[in-house]
């Protein structure tokens, strides 16, 4: 496949004010590119991008706030629903050549595999798209993450006319702003004892460096694949490996309890579906091993809880 690499690209992100996102960004006015960044206003962009105000649910509203404007490249950071992407697919299909979406590995909750999972095993252009229920109820939504990619893939999929990609990110580790508390809760636990809950027979799961998700999505950006394409680094790790990493910023020692059912920890899986990214580095990205990076991500949002400055 070739690239676009060569030069400047007037580049779209919707989202992107907060971690990878931001990272994101930045990157891309480093490279050159013009870039627009869409949202609502709760924080400003990187200095040197341009920002619009905009809700990405309001269609009329999106429309008003692009005006004539047409984009290279359009990186969609916080399509969560069929809805959104209906919405999105209606807007900026015109307006753009290209479109990313930013999807998950969750799209393969259902999977159970021994080896790790390839993008085929979830085809959005044979995903049901139900915009009838309740995506707009956060409870709903959030019970409901996977299926909400699911669903979003899958009305871009089936637009013939636009040229999408829905890069499948692995759990995500790293930087001071990590808002997501995950580190934090094991942090929590080992300093003070406290049980750490996982599931029977907890399976392992792929990951990927805070950094190393903003290169990929920027490489991305200039390429001209199509398609979902799986995002995450070599070596799949389990939640023994994260918490060992964290005893040595900590100390302290996590003491595992197996439950049945019930609630667990973050980062605990009774699943196996761990991704494989052999068609990402196939086309030209060569991911790093996780044993590369995982002292220096855990050691960056631990300190940074410490400190205060983690968001939670």
């Amino acid at each position: 496949m070739g690239s676009n690499d060569g030069g400047e690209l007037g580049i779209c992100v919707i989202g992107g004010n907060r971690y990878f996102g931001r990272r994101l960004i930045s990157r891309l006015l480093r490279s050159g590119h013009r870039v627009t960044v869409v949202n609502r206003g709760s924080s400003r962009p990187p200095a040197g991008a341009t920002h619009l105000l905009a809700d990405r649910d309001d269609e009329d509203s999106l429309n008003a706030a692009l005006a004539s404007r047409t984009f290279d490249v359009v990186i969609d950071q916080v399509c969560y629903t069929p809805r959104q992407a209906e919405i999105a697919r209606r807007v900026f299909g015109p307006r753009t050549r290209r479109y990313v979406m930013t999807s998950t590995v969750e799209v393969y909750e259902h999977e159970h595999s021994p080896l790790p999972v390839r993008e085929e095993a979830v085809d959005p252009r044979t995903v049901p798209v139900d915009t009838t229920l309740p995506w707009d109820v956060p409870d709903f939504l959030d019970a409901h993450y996977g299926e909400g990619k699911r669903q979003a893939e899958a009305v871009f999929a089936r637009d013939p006319a636009l040229s999408y990609v829905a890069v499948r990110v692995a759990h995500v580790l790293g930087g001071d702003d990590d808002f997501t508390g995950r580190v934090d809760h094991y942090a929590r636990r080992i300093r003070s004892g406290e049980p750490v809950r996982v599931p029977v027979g907890n399976q392992p799961a792929t990951y990927v460096y805070v950094e190393e998700i903003a290169d990929f999505l920027a490489w991305t950006a200039v390429q001209d694949f199509t398609g979902p394409v799986n995002a995450h680094s070599h070596g799949p790790l389990t939640t023994s490996d994260i918490c060992a990493a964290i005893e040595t910023e900590v100390g302290g020692k996590a003491v595992f309890h197996e439950v049945e059912d019930g609630e667990t920890s973050p980062f605990s899986f009774t699943r196996s579906y761990g991704m494989d990214n052999s068609r990402a580095e196939g086309l030209g990205f060569t991911f790093r091993h996780t044993s590369d990076w995982l002292a220096r991500a855990v050691a960056e949002t631990v300190h940074a809880t410490q400190d205060g400055k983690g968001e939670r």
